[in-house]
């Protein structure tokens, strides 16, 4: 299938693309927008902005939709939290996103390495911007998901990914109920909770409705629903191009299930425009608004 024209982006021509590239490697960090060949990179690293990928570039499991490797792992970077909190600071983000491979290897799957993350972006940035997470599902450990709302972050974010029928085929490691689990413990204990979903992957829209309504039932404050894009010939083929006036519709859907704000749009992505999000969200509760 051709690539429709609103899946097309434009490459970068601002001088802010190549600062914010350099100033990533610089300090020796990672980011998703390229580790996971996010379409919006171009524009946000233009904006001066990056979504940090923590605990290595390197996965413990296989996701098929997902262009991050596979294979050995390396121990934590004691000094990468502190190195994030540079970054952030240097940027001058008013909004940080920070996200990791899974790592299913660690005790607590890295839960602690995120603590440490968020609390060296408080101790580097004055004013501190909101701090926004993307979390695995920590094989559905409480006290390792404890040790993140411990740190207090602004915003907590498990993808949920796809509907549940197409795991085996997509996410074999992962699980829908789990996930879903998660997300309620993080509304339950009080903070802000975000999933996504992509479509694209074969599923139908009566399922992407089903997913909806079980992340409104979990009491997810924000839903991310984009279009899936192949990285590479070695990934799942795109099944279908999702037209904007079906993403529109999702998000008509989700809130009327009661989600109160459904980001829903061909080239979303979780952390993509998430400032924007969590302020429409702010807007209507007495939630930090960004610094």
């Amino acid at each position: 299938m051709r690539i429709p024209p609103w899946l097309r982006v434009r490459l970068p021509c601002d001088p802010a693309y190549g600062a914010t590239g350099a100033l990533v490697r610089d300090l020796e960090l990672h980011t998703v927008c390229r580790s996971a060949k996010c379409p919006n990179m171009f524009e946000c690293y233009s904006r001066g902005t990056a979504t940090f990928l923590i605990l290595g570039e390197t996965c413990t499991r296989n996701c098929a939709f997902c262009n991050i490797g596979s294979g050995t792992v390396r121990s934590p970077d004691p000094g990468e939290p502190a190195r994030v909190g540079r970054a952030t600071a240097a940027l001058g983000l008013r909004h940080a996103v920070v996200t990791s491979v899974t790592r299913d290897d660690l005790p607590d799957g890295g839960a602690g390495h995120f603590a440490a993350t968020i609390r060296a972006i408080r101790q580097c940035c004055e004013p501190c911007p909101t701090i926004e997470v993307l979390i695995p599902d920590f094989q559905g450990s409480a006290s390792a998901l404890q040790t993140v709302m411990a740190a207090a972050p602004h915003i907590i974010n498990h993808n949920v990914e796809t509907p549940p029928a197409q795991y085996a085929r997509i996410r074999p490691q992962a699980d829908y109920g789990q996930s879903l689990e998660l997300l309620r413990r993080v509304r339950e204990a009080g903070h802000v909770s975000k999933s996504g979903l992509m479509v694209g992957l074969g599923e139908t829209d009566d399922e992407v409705h089903g997913v909806l309504e079980d992340l409104a039932a979990a009491g997810c404050d924000i839903v991310t629903i984009g279009q899936y894009m192949r990285p590479s010939r070695r990934h799942p083929p795109v099944e279908r191009y999702v037209h904007p006036d079906v993403f529109a519709e999702y998000a008509r859907r989700g809130q009327e299930l009661g989600i109160p704000f459904v980001f829903s749009a061909p080239l979303v992505r979780s952390s993509y425009n998430a400032e924007q999000a969590y302020a429409a969200l702010a807007g209507r509760r007495r939630l930090p608004a960004p610094a």
